[in-house]
């Protein structure tokens, strides 16, 4: 009986749905949900703390600043933690449910616990290095409706 139920479960489950491929150039600020695949082109650590001695569940922070792009531009990604030991220069890698934060007026590409970091096999494309989508400023704007 529990056999069978199960069957049934598993055939009223939908479908999923086959990742839309996102490129670079066509990120904007404040969206979400982006599955990309990207060449990490260079990974800088910024932060890293060590876990405090009296915080024994806590894992230390570790941040890092990778530069990561495709065949239309190139864009900051966080990383965080566990992610950063996967964000090796040179190194293509697949994001999924990525998002865009904005980081002291510019776009900065990150993955939270919703998402995830895939390392790939090596992509064919050619990197667009001189457009920098993180060196773009962005200014919130209020609009009043009259």
């Amino acid at each position: 009986m529990a056999s069978s139920n199960s069957n049934q479960q598993e055939e009223n489950k939908p479908a999923k749905r086959k990742p839309v491929f996102t490129k670079v150039d066509q990120l904007k600020p404040g969206t979400s949900g982006h599955t990309l695949v990207a060449k990490v082109l260079s990974s800088d650590t910024v932060v890293h703390k060590p876990r405090p001695s009296s915080a024994h569940n806590l894992r230390p922070t570790l941040i890092a600043e990778c530069l990561i792009g495709d065949d239309t531009g190139t864009i900051v990604f966080t990383a965080r933690n566990e992610q950063v030991d996967l964000m090796k220069a040179g190194t293509t890698v697949i994001l999924r449910n990525a998002k865009i934060d904005m980081f002291k007026g510019s776009m900065r590409l990150a993955v939270d616990k919703w998402g995830r970091v895939e390392v790939t096999e090596p992509a064919t494309f050619v990197v667009k290095e001189d457009n920098n989508l993180s060196l773009v400023e962005y200014e919130l704007v209020n609009v009043v409706e009259e």
